[in-house]
C-alpha cells in the first residue's frame, strides 16, 4: 500500500493562520501596553497605580521596595556622574539664569545620571508620579529592570512591607546636586538623591556621594543606616550655608551668636544635610545648623528632609513652616535644618529683615537666629 498522507483543506489552513495571528496580536499588544505605561500613555494616568498589583482604584506600592530601588537608582546615577567627571568631557552648558543671576549649569553627568535614575524608578513603579530636575526625553527611553532584591541592611531595619496607596506617592529625583561645584572639580560636594513623599510628607530619603561611594538612607518611623552625632553646639554653632551667599548669613550669625560662630560655605544641599550627621567620610565637614536664605527647589531638599525627620531632626522654612512636597517644585521661604536642638525655639527672621533692623539698633534679640 502506498503511504498515507494528511491533507489540510483550504478552510483548515485559513483557521490555523487566523489562530496564529491572534496569538501574535495578543503578545504584541501586551508588550506595547507595557512600553506605553512607562510614559503614562495607553489610557491610564501617569500618577496612578504602580506595579502588577495595580487596580482600578490606584492600588498600592511597598515603600520598602521603593527604598531599595531608590538606593540602587542613586548609585547607578552616581556611577554616571563619576564616569563623566573622570573623562573630563562634561559638555557643560547653561539652562538659563538662577534668580540670583548665576548660570544654571547642566552637564553630561546631569543628563546621563537623570536617565538612569528616572527609568530605573519608572520601570519598577510605572505609574507613580516622578519629579526630576532634568528634562526626560522620550527619545532616550530605557527599560532598566530591577531584580526585586532588597538589600540585607534594609531588611534588617525594615522587617515587613510598608504599603501605601500609589496615588499618594510623589518621587523627587536630583540626578546631580552641586553641578556648579562639579564643573569646578570640587567632588566632595557632589551627591545624587532620591526622595519619596506620601501625601506631601517626606518619608524616605537617599543621599549618595559618588566619589566616596557613601550612601545614606532612611525611612521615617522605620529605620536608617545613618545616625545623628553625639552632641551639637547650640551656643556657638557651626553653620553650613551656600557658597554663593555666605556673607548675608554670616553677618547676622555673628551678631546673634558672637565672634565664636563658625560659618562653613559649602556646595550642594545633600552635602549640607550630611554635615549635620555622623558620616564616616573624611572629606565631609561637620556643622550644627544648616541655613539657606533664598529660593530652593524641592528635589534639592526632600531627601535630606526625610533623613533628618527619620532621625528626629527638623527641616522647615526660616519661619518654621513645614514643607509640602506636592504642587510647585520650589519654596520661597528659605530653609532651617537642625537635629537634637530645640528647633521651635529657633525663631527665625529672614536675613534681609534682620539686616534692616540691625541698622536701626546696635543689638539683635537673641530669640532671632536668622
Amino acid at each position: 500500500m502506498a503511504p498515507m498522507g494528511i491533507r489540510l483543506s483550504p478552510l483548515g489552513v485559513a483557521v490555523f493562520c487566523l489562530l496564529g495571528l491572534g496569538v501574535l496580536y495578543h503578545l504584541y499588544s501586551g508588550f506595547l501596553a507595557g512600553r506605553l505605561s512607562l510614559f503614562g500613555l495607553g489610557g491610564e494616568p501617569s500618577g496612578g497605580a504602580a506595579g502588577p498589583a495595580a487596580s482600578a482604584d490606584g492600588g498600592t506600592v511597598d515603600l520598602r521596595e521603593m527604598l531599595a530601588v531608590s538606593v540602587l537608582a542613586a548609585v547607578r546615577g552616581g556611577d554616571e556622574v563619576r564616569r563623566v567627571r573622570e573623562s573630563n568631557v562634561l559638555h557643560e552648558k547653561s539652562k538659563g539664569k538662577t534668580r540670583e543671576g548665576a548660570d544654571d549649569k547642566m552637564t553630561s553627568g546631569d543628563v546621563l545620571s537623570n536617565r538612569k535614575m528616572f527609568y530605573l524608578l519608572k520601570t519598577a513603579f510605572p505609574n507613580v508620579q516622578i519629579n526630576t530636575e532634568e528634562h526626560v526625553d522620550a527619545a532616550d527611553q530605557e527599560v532598566i529592570l530591577w531584580d526585586r532584591k532588597i538589600p540585607e541592611d534594609i531588611l534588617t531595619e525594615i522587617a515587613t512591607p510598608q504599603e501605601v496607596p500609589a496615588e499618594s506617592v510623589t518621587v523627587w529625583i536630583d540626578p546631580l546636586d552641586a553641578t556648579q561645584e562639579y564643573t569646578e572639580d570640587l567632588r566632595k560636594y557632589v551627591t545624587t538623591m532620591v526622595c519619596v513623599a506620601v501625601n506631601g510628607k517626606p518619608v524616605l530619603g537617599v543621599i549618595h556621594k559618588p566619589f566616596s561611594e557613601y550612601t545614606a538612607w532612611a525611612m521615617v518611623d522605620h529605620g536608617s543606616n545613618v545616625k545623628a552625632r553625639a552632641s551639637y553646639n547650640e551656643k556657638t554653632p557651626r553653620i553650613v550655608v551656600s557658597r554663593s551667599h555666605s556673607g548675608m548669613v554670616k553677618q547676622v550669625a555673628l551678631q546673634t551668636f558672637g565672634n565664636q560662630t563658625t560659618i562653613i560655605p559649602a556646595g550642594g544641599a545633600g552635602y549640607k544635610v550630611l554635615a549635620l550627621l555622623d558620616v564616616p567620610d573624611k572629606s565631609q565637614e561637620k556643622a550644627d545648623l544648616y541655613i539657606h536664605v533664598t529660593y530652593i527647589k524641592k528635589w534639592d531638599i526632600c531627601a535630606g528632609n526625610a533623613i533628618l525627620k527619620a532621625l528626629g531632626g527638623h527641616m522647615t522654612t526660616l519661619s518654621g513652616e513645614e514643607i509640602s512636597y506636592t504642587g510647585s517644585d520650589g519654596i520661597e521661604g528659605g530653609l532651617l535644618a537642625s537635629i537634637r536642638m530645640n528647633h521651635q525655639a529657633l525663631e527665625v527672621q529672614h536675613p534681609k529683615s534682620s539686616l534692616d533692623q540691625s541698622t536701626k539698633s546696635s543689638s539683635v534679640s537673641p530669640n532671632y537666629l536668622f
